[in-house]
């Protein structure tokens, strides 16, 4: 029941966001690299921050640090929907917000110097890689209910390391931006705010898990995001691309924007994907080794991603 009311409220906030979007004018106008065509209201995404201050507010003072986090690059994320800012400044915020994760999970504690680098990189690299991959509709909403889903059955049985409802809350958040973003014509997009709060929420999740379990093979909940979003920036790196800069490379935006495939098949197709993955994750991960599976996974997602190359050739053939 109490679900069902959280949903309910959730709904109600989303559509009294839509009001003030409309009036203050936040909006997302497409340009040449854009998936899209129609002028559409940004920033639907926030519905992730108010999923975590319902929770929140419920449970103080549990997750005050996480909170505190949320808030800030949720703040610097709005901003940057409305007036764009500049990379330092938001990726300054984001590591004092990861700071305050890190500190509550004991990573300064408890993992070594050299893991606490890689802890950043990884958490920064999470949250902008969820961030470019937020580009056609659907596709965060589908990918967090995969990730957040797989990390709630974890939690329920195999290793108790969480909150359900803590899991829950971000699910629900997802279903309600999924009613008005998975449309042929959506009435909102997430916008920065949005991508980069789920990805905060996931990144200290899934961090908190790797700590309590001492396996890093979690990571792999994320790896269809991963693989496309690390193989697109080595791919502009080749180009001598400014990597943060709006393109239209991620293999998503292929399929989308070269070949014309409905944005949402897309974006079931990358879900179907992961929930292969982390089904097989589930299945495996106290049978093989970590870098075992990593290979088994990682390489077949790799070769997959390299037909990106031949399909981008045919399509400039068929142009010629």
């Amino acid at each position: 029941m109490i679900y069902t009311i959280i949903f309910l409220i959730l709904f109600i906030i989303e559509l009294l966001y839509f009001k003030v979007a409309d009036r203050f004018n936040i909006i997302d106008k497409p340009n040449l690299r854009s998936s899209h065509t129609e002028i559409t209201l940004r920033g639907g995404g926030i519905i992730f921050w108010f999923a975590a201050l319902l929770y929140f507010a419920q449970n103080i003072p549990y997750n005050y640090f996480f909170f505190t986090g949320i808030t800030l690059v949720t703040l610097v994320s709005f901003w940057d929907d409305i007036q764009s800012l500049s990379n330092k400044i938001r990726i300054s915020v984001q590591f004092l917000a990861i700071s305050l994760i890190f500190y509550d999970l004991g990573v300064f504690i408890n993992v070594p110097l050299i893991g606490i680098v890689f802890a950043y990189i990884f958490a920064i690299g999470i949250i902008n890689a969820y961030n470019f991959m937020d580009g056609i509709n659907g596709i965060t909403g589908l990918y967090t209910l995969v990730v957040m889903g797989s990390l709630w059955y974890v939690n329920k049985n195999l290793q108790l390391f969480t909150d359900a409802s803590f899991i829950i809350y971000a699910m629900l958040a997802s279903l309600v931006f999924l009613f008005f973003n998975y449309r042929k014509r959506a009435k909102c997009f997430a916008g920065d705010v949005g991508s980069i709060a789920i990805a905060f929420w996931v990144i200290f999740l899934i961090l908190k898990l790797i700590l309590i379990t001492n396996s890093i093979i979690w990571l792999l909940f994320l790896a269809v995001y991963g693989v496309d979003a690390i193989c697109t920036i080595l791919h502009r790196l080749y180009l001598k691309q400014n990597i943060f800069e709006a393109h239209r490379l991620h293999f998503y935006q292929i399929l989308s924007n070269e070949y014309k495939i409905q944005h949402r098949i897309v974006s079931v197709i990358y879900a179907v994907i992961q929930i292969i993955i982390s089904a097989i994750v589930i299945f495996l991960y106290d049978k093989l080794e970590a870098i075992t599976l990593f290979v088994v996974i990682i390489v077949p997602l790799v070769l997959i991603y390299s037909l990106k190359f031949y399909m981008i050739r045919k399509a400039s053939l068929k142009i010629i």
